[in-house]
This record gives C-alpha cells, sequence and structure tokens, in this order.
C-alpha cells in the first residue's frame, strides 16, 4: 500500500517595517478623507470592528493581528495612541492606530477584535469618544523613520579620541553618530505590543449629530445652518482655536443619522460625518 505525501505550503510572513506616515488623500464610499498631522486631536463618533486579516502589513508598515490593541482611522498620521472610551457602557482602551479606515461614510475608527471585546462592542457600531495622547504620539514620530525632521548640523564622523593624562598617548574609542541614527528602528524589527487593559468609567451615550462643516465665523455658520436647516455648536475639538460646526439632528438611533449623513453627502457636502454630543 502505498503512502501519499502531501507537501505544506507555508505562506510567507509579512516582514514588518513600522515608520510614521499620512498618506495621500483617499475616497471611500462618497467621501474624500485627507490626512493630516495633528498630535492633540480628539473627536466622537461611530467605532467598528476591523476585518482585516491577520499577518496583512497596515499602513504604517505594522503586522496586523486582531489580538493587539490597534485600530485605524481615516486621516491621522500614523502611527498615533490614543484613547477610545464606549460612550455606551464608560468603558475606556489605549490603542495604537496603525491603518487607513474604515472606508464606510459615517464611521470613524475601526478597532481589533480584542479591543473591541474589552469595549463591550457587539457587532454594530459603537458611540466613541477618542482622545488622542499627544506626547507619545509625537514620540512616535521622533524615533521612526518617514518623519519630517529637523535640520540639525551633524558633528563630525571621523574617530573620537580620547587622550590618556598618564602620558600613554591617546586611542579611538568610538565614532561619533548624527543627531538620531541611534533611535531610529531599522526594518524588520516591531513596535512594542500596548498591554490590554480596560477602565470602567460612566456610561455616556449622547445624542447622533451629522456635522456638515466648521466655520471660523459665526455668522457665516448661521448663514450656512439657515440655508440647509441646521443649528449651530461652539466646536473647541478642531485644534484651530474657536470654530463654529453647522448640524443636523439631533437623531436617536444610528439608522436615522445614516439616513441623514447621505441625504447631506448626496447634496455635495462632502466632508459631513457623524458625532455623538
Amino acid at each position: 500500500m502505498g503512502l501519499l505525501l502531501v507537501a505544506c505550503r507555508r505562506e510567507p510572513q509579512a516582514t514588518p517595517d513600522p515608520h510614521y506616515v499620512t498618506g495621500a488623500s483617499w475616497q471611500a464610499d462618497g467621501r474624500w478623507f485627507y490626512p493630516r498631522e495633528d498630535f492633540a486631536w480628539q473627536d466622537t463618533g461611530l467605532a467598528v470592528r476591523d476585518h482585516g486579516q491577520d499577518g496583512e502589513l497596515t499602513a504604517d508598515g505594522e503586522v496586523r493581528d486582531s489580538m493587539a490593541m490597534t485600530g485605524a482611522h481615516q486621516t491621522l498620521q500614523l502611527p498615533a495612541i490614543v484613547s477610545v472610551t464606549n460612550l455606551e457602557n464608560g468603558r475606556e482602551v489605549v490603542v495604537r492606530l496603525n491603518d487607513r479606515g474604515p472606508a464606510q461614510a459615517g464611521r470613524m475608527l475601526s478597532l481589533s477584535a480584542r479591543a473591541a471585546d474589552l469595549l463591550g462592542m457587539g457587532e454594530g457600531p459603537a458611540r466613541v469618544r477618542v482622545v488622542e495622547n499627544e506626547a507619545e504620539s509625537r514620540r512616535l514620530a521622533e524615533i521612526l523613520p518617514g518623519a519630517p525632521k529637523l535640520e540639525i548640523s551633524a558633528a563630525p564622523r571621523e574617530g573620537v579620541t580620547q587622550t590618556d593624562l598618564s602620558g600613554q598617548g591617546s586611542s579611538t574609542v568610538g565614532m561619533a553618530v548624527q543627531a538620531g541614527d541611534a533611535a531610529t528602528p531599522k526594518t524588520g524589527l516591531t513596535l512594542p505590543a500596548l498591554p490590554a487593559e480596560v477602565r470602567q468609567g460612566w456610561a455616556a451615550p449622547g445624542m447622533l449629530w451629522v456635522e456638515v462643516m466648521d466655520l471660523t465665523s459665526r455668522y457665516s455658520a448661521m448663514v450656512q445652518a439657515a440655508r440647509y436647516g441646521g443649528v449651530i455648536r461652539p466646536d473647541l475639538t478642531a485644534g484651530y482655536g474657536m470654530m463654529w460646526a453647522v448640524r443636523f439632528g439631533p437623531f436617536t438611533t444610528i439608522q436615522d443619522a445614516d439616513s441623514a449623513l447621505r441625504r447631506a453627502l448626496a447634496a455635495g457636502l462632502t466632508g459631513s460625518h457623524i458625532v455623538v454630543e
């Protein structure tokens, strides 16, 4: 009786290449997204589970892992460290944003299975507040390749000489290193995993709004609100000083907010998105 030998074919493993990236503008589900650097970003909106394939490379060169504390954002520089609070139950986790997405209109953030589980999320979207950790996000930008660096005149790279005060001469003890060389990770390394920890706070689910634009002039905001049948709200979270947000709502269900968002996008208000307040 002959034996049938079957060769096991192993899929090649992706090589991690963590780096800083903002990236080009991209379009999905009727919206354009314009990535930019913002180390003091915070906002509210809807988060969903990430369903990407483990082992693939993320936008910043990490290897996707559904059990890691990671997530995806549409425009924020990558990687970035943020705290995410599920407003529906008060649970809070810290994740590293390392990918672009979600692509669906009205969804601000996608989270790994592990992070979503700790937040108590189901299969549907959850109302969340996201606040960036500015210090940790800046530190990642400083140590990873790809980020704009301040030009610093380098010291000469010749051998550094130590003089023997006993009269025995001198000897070379090292090489001068250009600023930043020692801190820059090399291809093939991985960023340290964040701890899978959850903090319990107070639930504050809030109401849903469709925000269509932010304006620096209160009068201009009032004109736009009157034109589209919306209301205005002061907005201090945009990072540009006092802004005035024009919004539709409020809505009690995600389905109603989604319907209003689709109408706004169809009317040409391409920056429209869902917020929670």
